[in-house]
């Protein structure tokens, strides 16, 4: 069971939800929303993409891993950038605050979703294509995760119902 005051900290790829679903889950659980890429944007006043195109995706990793460090609250939904698992530190601090639930999606599902992967300011090597990117990510989400929740096919209200199932 989760804590009611415990944070809860939505890991997976880009396309799998997880700000859709946090801002549903933020509201039914009565916990405030932090979406980690909005802060990343906001505290660098600029995209995700143009950081990738400025700076190369290592930086936005590593911009990601200190927001995510600097990230103090409590009685939340978190939901991270998708690459935010390359970053042990920040998931064992993130870890430290709350459960961490993987919103495992299909890669087909995915690509019908994300159709801007090239322009969507993802922290992946150039020469990665979605599909590797995928398999990557697959193990950290997995090593990071208290629980998955596998979406396939589930609209976000399902997913919401689900991990509330987890939650005292």
């Amino acid at each position: 069971m989760i804590c009611s005051r415990q944070n809860l900290i939505l890991i997976g790829m880009p396309g799998a939800g997880k700000s859709t679903v946090g801002i549903i889950l933020a509201k039914l659980t009565i916990r405030d929303f932090v979406d980690t890429d909005v802060l990343i944007q906001s505290e660098q006043k600029r995209t995700l993409q143009d950081i990738v195109d400025m700076d190369g995706y290592e930086v936005l990793r590593k911009i990601e891993e200190d927001v995510l460090l600097g990230l103090h609250v409590k009685n939340s939904v978190i939901a991270t950038g998708g690459s935010a698992v390359y970053s042990h530190s920040a998931m064992t601090h993130l870890k430290s605050s709350g459960t961490v639930v993987f919103i495992d999606v299909d890669i087909p599902t995915l690509e019908s979703r994300v159709h801007n992967y090239r322009t969507r300011g993802l922290a992946k090597r150039p020469d990665q294509t979605f599909a590797e990117m995928f398999q990557e990510r697959f193990t950290l989400y997995t090593k990071y995760a208290d629980f998955t929740i596998k979406n396939g096919g589930l609209t976000q209200e399902e997913v919401c119902a689900y991990i509330m199932t987890f939650v005292k």
